[in-house]
């Protein structure tokens, strides 16, 4: 506007004379002059920049901090951005994703049953589907009481290929429904490394004979007593669900928990979410 103004009017004002109107030098104009366009269009970029994280934090329920935020950017939109600014960008704009759950511990393991000895020893990486397959159980918060998620991974590409929920910890309603999905819906190889912490429901009897029965040259493998690093990605995946799920907060229904963790699953995380571990 200024530089309008100056253009129809160069016979009664000099930049000179402007310049000292407006308290700044001759060679602050210039550079105005030359950096003004370009500074309005970075502020233009640095919006619609905003506008993409912003879809991309509602499409995954705020589930995605800077580094997730900056990938799908670079991979789905060809966005190459830092992540140091996205972060700057989402903290700016409350952006942020939810922060993580208090843990709850699950594992019952003082019992007298036998257990296996740590075949797995931390090599979480496979080279097959149906190689190596990791278990756990996790309590899950409601209005109506607690709900139970069992959970099978394959380590291969970290999908939850079996899972069941019930409202209580009986092997027959925990274990054994989610073992018996893994085999029905995957593979397995053969001397399949099937691996647990030593709780009641995965030494049962019955859940023994079952794992037998489904796969006879299984190796069941165990945690060491007390070692929650033992079975990390089956306890990371419990940790990724109660930061990312909203309906884990005590707030709603036994039902409404179940549908949410059966989308959560099936339509999200084992087709959508990608695995920072396997890149």
């Amino acid at each position: 506007m200024v530089y309008e103004f100056m253009r129809d009017n160069k016979a009664q004002y000099t930049i000179t004379m402007m310049a000292e109107l407006f308290g700044i030098s001759r060679s602050a104009y210039y550079r105005w002059c030359e950096n003004g366009m370009a500074v309005l269009q970075k502020t233009q970029e640095d919006a619609e920049l905003i506008d993409l994280i912003r879809k991309i934090v509602i499409k995954h329920q705020r589930r995605y901090g800077s580094p997730r935020v900056r990938k799908e950017l670079r991979e789905k939109h060809g966005k190459c951005v830092s992540q140091k600014k996205i972060a700057r960008l989402m903290r700016e704009n409350k952006l942020n994703a939810r922060a993580k759950k208090k843990w709850v511990k699950t594992t019952d393991s003082k019992h007298g049953l036998p257990v296996c000895d740590n075949i797995l020893n931390r090599e979480f990486i496979a080279q097959q589907k149906g190689q190596k397959w990791v278990s756990d159980i996790t309590y899950l918060r409601s209005m109506d009481g607690w709900v139970y998620l069992t959970t099978v991974m394959d380590l291969y590409d970290r999908k939850i290929i079996g899972w069941a929920l019930s409202d209580n910890m009986e092997t027959l309603n925990t274990t054994i429904p989610a073992l018996e999905m893994a085999f029905k819906n995957h593979t397995a190889k053969e001397y399949l490394i099937f691996h647990s912490d030593r709780g009641v429901q995965y030494c049962a009897l019955n859940f023994r004979d079952t794992i037998k029965s489904l796969c006879p040259t299984i190796r069941q493998s165990m945690s060491r007593k007390g070692n929650c690093w033992d079975n990390a990605c089956a306890e990371s995946f419990f940790g990724t669900l109660k930061r990312e799920l909203e309906t884990l907060d005590g707030r709603y229904s036994a039902r409404e928990v179940r549908q949410s963790v059966f989308f959560y699953i099936e339509a999200y995380y084992n087709r959508e979410r990608p695995h920072s571990a396997i890149d």
